[in-house]
């Protein structure tokens, strides 16, 4: 396994190692492994999980309580996902993967009511639009009038 130093996450993540530091202090980011000196040796799953939280941060503008929930739903997932593939028992197969569509069905959730918000937020804007244009033409009007 290759351990990288957060210089190189950073670089590889995009993200600053203040920031990456913070993660692991809240408990977005799992801590990783450390090396006798205590410096932090990081893996690729670390960048993976890094590059997934500040997608989900930037795209969808979660805050970091948010980015916590949603990273806990993915961790929950990530763990029914191994015990079903490790069961040979189909009842519980069928409720590894009833927990998983669960797990979706919360991703979603938090996904849709983000587009709501935005969605809100646009239409507030298209109306405020609108109704600058109207005093605009009614200016003109008045203007072409007079």
């Amino acid at each position: 396994m290759d351990w990288l130093k957060i210089d190189q996450v950073s670089k590889e993540s995009g993200l600053t190692k203040r920031t990456i530091r913070y993660y692991e202090q809240i408990g977005i980011l799992p801590p990783p492994m450390r090396s006798e000196g205590g410096i932090r040796c990081y893996t690729q799953e670390h960048i993976d999980l890094l590059v997934k939280i500040k997608n989900a941060k930037e795209a969808l503008g979660f805050s970091l309580q948010e980015l916590q929930y949603f990273i806990s739903l993915g961790s929950a997932m990530e763990a029914n996902k191994i015990d079903y593939k490790q069961s040979f028992e189909p009842a519980k197969q069928k409720e590894k993967l009833i927990e998983i569509i669960n797990n979706i069905d919360q991703k979603l959730i938090l996904i849709e009511k983000k587009i709501d918000k935005i969605e809100n937020v646009r239409k507030e804007l298209l109306d405020l639009k609108k109704r600058a244009q109207t005093v605009v033409e009614k200016m003109n009007m008045e203007n072409f009038e007079g």
